[in-house]
């Protein structure tokens, strides 16, 4: 972290008033060097893991540079998985909150008409991974002459998954005078075609990977068969006795299969693969980040866009076959500044991968003791105390930010010819609110939801009970949650 402050940039009060709320202190590394380069819209190759503050690095600026006057998408952000979508939605969200950002998720095994419809509205920001957004573009449902600013996360692992050639595709389609940035962890010779064949001149910069080594992630080994992983996985969690715990497996189905098996000795856990349900995925990881449970059973698509600060260990019950996943892995601990354990299983057959793993990361991970029968037996009561104690709820990183915040609904949208414009010109002239007031809008076709910020919700609902909008009495009422 640095000693700068927010303010230290040229940044509006809104999106520092913002930051304050998310108890955003100081700015990383990252965020240090990316932000003053995207506010000056130069082109910028960064080469940075997850965890060190990267959406932030150009969520700050893009909302910075958003125009909230303007109804089509300004900025497109592409992410390898639904996870990191909509992550990226909720940190825009967040950020833009007082300057009424509108940010949009969009992805696959959602339905495309509520996608379209969502889109149809202003919308500031859209995020998506690439099979999707292409899909949009392509049916005229995506807007792109007045994106300013594409964003590529993640592009070695888009390039991991099949993606590159349809984010080539999409950049090809998006205007040429934008400000273009790529964010990798890595940067394999397919992805620094990209940066060479479509930025302008771009910037290069490299945020040492804290994560690869010693002084915030303490890496280790174990030898061990096959047969004899999971009773070595009992006893290094009841020796290590992590607060929280991802533990990765190859497969769905060895997912599957570990998950039963940890809850059946009464594990506090949960899973997370492909094969989920997209609304069941998000469930799941909205219940680990508020650490109601401790152990999350997952496969590598959880190791993508999981931003969670105090995960203590990881645990690759299945060491990785590309040396790559890793990284990505065990960089979902040792975040924010916080220490962290990443402890990897490794059978005789494994060994080839271990050693390219050794080979990409620079240093040879070392073995740690195996846990005599002893000291299991000694830390069984303590482990099993941590099991029984009720997890103690995290609070979300933005419940400050809306603890002012009023979400209001009302009864008339497009259909009735309203737009965002109408709501805010009315709402501003009640005495003691000002546009500043109000947040995000929302129409619909038969309903629009307006946020009021600032505490000033009671007042404006009293007051919009009896007062028209474009002549229309509505009714008002606040949202449901």
């Amino acid at each position: 972290m640095s000693e700068k402050s927010f303010k230290d940039y040229q940044l509006s009060e809104e999106i520092v008033r913002a930051l304050d709320s998310l108890e955003y202190k100081n700015p990383t590394e990252v965020q240090d060097q990316v932000i003053p380069l995207v506010l000056a819209k130069a082109d910028l190759v960064v080469k940075s893991q997850t965890g060190s503050g990267k959406t932030a690095s150009y969520g700050i600026p893009i909302c910075e540079c958003i125009d909230w006057k303007e109804n089509k998408p300004q900025a497109l952000i592409l992410t390898p998985t639904r996870e990191l979508a909509v992550q990226v939605k909720e940190d825009i969200t967040n950020i833009g909150r007082f300057k009424r950002i509108k940010a949009a998720a969009i992805f696959g095994k959602q339905p495309f008409a509520v996608q379209k419809t969502e889109l149809k509205q202003k919308t500031h920001v859209v995020a998506g991974t690439p099979g999707r957004v292409l899909d949009h573009i392509e049916k005229g449902t995506l807007a792109l002459d007045e994106i300013n600013f594409l964003v590529i996360d993640e592009a070695d692992e888009m390039l991991n998954m099949g993606f590159i050639d349809q984010v080539e595709s999409i950049i090809k389609k998006a205007p040429s005078n934008r400000v273009t940035m790529l964010f990798s962890a890595t940067l394999p010779d397919k992805v620094k075609d990209l940066s060479l064949n479509y930025m302008k001149t771009p910037k290069d910069i490299e945020i040492k990977a804290t994560g690869m080594t010693t002084d915030k992630i303490d890496h280790s080994l174990v030898h061990i068969a096959e047969d004899n992983k999971f009773s070595m996985l009992k006893d290094v969690t009841v020796v290590e006795n992590p607060d929280s715990c991802i533990i990765f497996c190859r497969t769905k189905e060895r997912v599957d299969v570990l998950s039963d098996k940890l809850i059946d000795s009464g594990y506090s856990c949960d899973q997370i693969h492909g094969g989920m349900e997209q609304y069941d995925r998000l469930e799941v990881m909205e219940d680990f980040r508020r650490g109601e449970f401790r152990y999350l059973i997952a496969t590598d698509v959880a190791a993508r866009g999981i931003d969670i600060d105090n995960i203590t260990h990881v645990i690759n019950y299945d060491i990785p076959l590309e040396m790559e996943s890793y990284v990505h892995r065990t960089g979902r601990t040792g975040r924010a500044g916080q220490k962290g354990k990443a402890i990897t299983f490794v059978t005789s057959y494994e060994e080839k991968f271990l050693k390219e793993i050794e080979e990409y990361i620079g240093f040879e991970i070392p073995e740690m003791p195996v846990p005599s029968k002893e000291e299991v037996t000694k830390l069984k009561s303590a482990f099993d105390e941590k099991m029984e104690i009720e997890p103690t709820i995290k609070k979300a990183k933005n419940e400050k930010l809306n603890k002012h915040i009023m979400k209001l609904y009302f009864n008339g949208g497009k259909k009735k010819k309203l737009r965002a414009v109408d709501f805010v010109g009315t709402i501003a002239k009640i005495d003691g609110v000002t546009a500043d007031d109000i947040g995000i809008i929302t129409i619909q076709d038969t309903a629009s939801f307006v946020e009021i910020l600032n505490d000033k919700g009671p007042l404006v609902l009293n007051k919009m009970k009896h007062t028209t909008i474009k002549g229309k009495l509505l009714k008002v009422h606040e949202a449901r949650k």
